[in-house]
């Protein structure tokens, strides 16, 4: 999980639905700013409730997103505001629990490191 020093607060996501440009993938979209003042990075993840409509669904979509993300923050610009939002199909592909066996949670991080990786690639 990402520390709060690095992830959005309420302040820079109401900045970003502003003054937006997007970047998205089959399943993610990654909005943004880039902010004159050059900090660290800062990114969170968005769960809308017409994906999952309880707040276990979208904290668990939240927390596997957060577990990638620590992996490739270092290749964000500094000065970087994003929040990435998570598409209508998103629990279907990435939120089935961890009883359905090991090998089925694994692919389900390879998945969406794959999406993550195709949005980096992009911007």
């Amino acid at each position: 999980m990402l520390s709060k020093k690095k992830r959005a607060d309420r302040k820079d996501i109401e900045q970003i639905f502003k003054d937006t440009r997007f970047i998205s993938s089959q399943h993610l979209t990654l909005k943004f700013v880039l902010a004159k003042k050059k900090d660290l990075p800062r990114i969170s993840f968005v769960v809308p409730k017409t994906v999952v409509k309880r707040a276990t669904g979208r904290n668990l979509l939240r927390r596997r997103g957060y577990a990638v993300l620590e992996k490739y923050l270092n290749k964000f610009p500094p000065g970087f505001k994003g929040i990435f939002v998570f598409g209508k199909k998103s629990i279907e592909i990435f939120g089935q629990r961890k009883n359905k066996g090991k090998n089925k949670t694994q692919d389900l991080a390879i998945e969406l490191k794959h999406e993550i990786e195709i949005i980096l690639n992009k911007l």
